[in-house]
């Protein structure tokens, strides 16, 4: 073998395989509710696409069932997100500094996050009971829009329980 012929690159590290911390539901009914959404959204599009290309027309109903399922898709994928601690944060600020400032930042955070999906399951859940109490329907197929809104509290309240979990965890945990 030549010197020419030889690869100077560094060796590659495996990559570590990731476990999920402990929780007392699996995480993998909201991965497989993600898992089906997302085949569900694409069987849809693509059925939209083929009908609009042979005929012209489009779906109606297709625009209303993407909607709720992007948003249910959302909210079960943001659930798992914050437990495996991969949800939207300034790493700069959330990963530096000593143990104990992570610590301390991660209880803050944690504790707003709550707050906030505490609300956001009080007010959806009075959002569903006015358009079940106004009889609102939605405009492509006709149905109570109380069938898609209601959704929005029960996973909002999901996401309040588990990130609950990580507190209570996190609290648990020596500092």
């Amino acid at each position: 073998m030549s010197a020419s012929s030889q690869s100077h690159e560094e060796p590659v590290e495996p990559i570590p395989e990731v476990t999920d911390p402990p929780v007392k539901v699996p995480l993998k009914i909201e991965d497989w509710i993600s898992v089906l959404i997302m085949a569900a959204l694409a069987l849809i599009t693509f059925t939209n696409v083929v009908v609009r290309y042979m005929t012209d027309q489009s779906f109606a109903w297709t625009e209303e069932i993407s909607i709720f399922l992007l948003i249910v898709l959302t909210m079960t994928a943001g659930s798992t997100a914050f437990v495996r601690n991969q949800h939207i944060r300034i790493e700069l600020f959330a990963d530096g500094g000593s143990p104990a400032r992570r610590r301390k930042l991660a209880l803050v955070s944690y504790s707003l996050v709550l707050a906030f999906f505490v609300l956001l399951t009080i007010l959806s859940a009075r959002m569903a009971l006015d358009e079940y109490t106004w009889g609102d329907t939605s405009p492509a197929i006709g149905v109570p829009t109380w069938w898609y809104s209601i959704w929005m509290p029960v996973l909002s309240f999901v996401i309040t329980l588990r990130v609950a979990g990580i507190l209570r965890r996190l609290l648990r945990a020596p500092a």
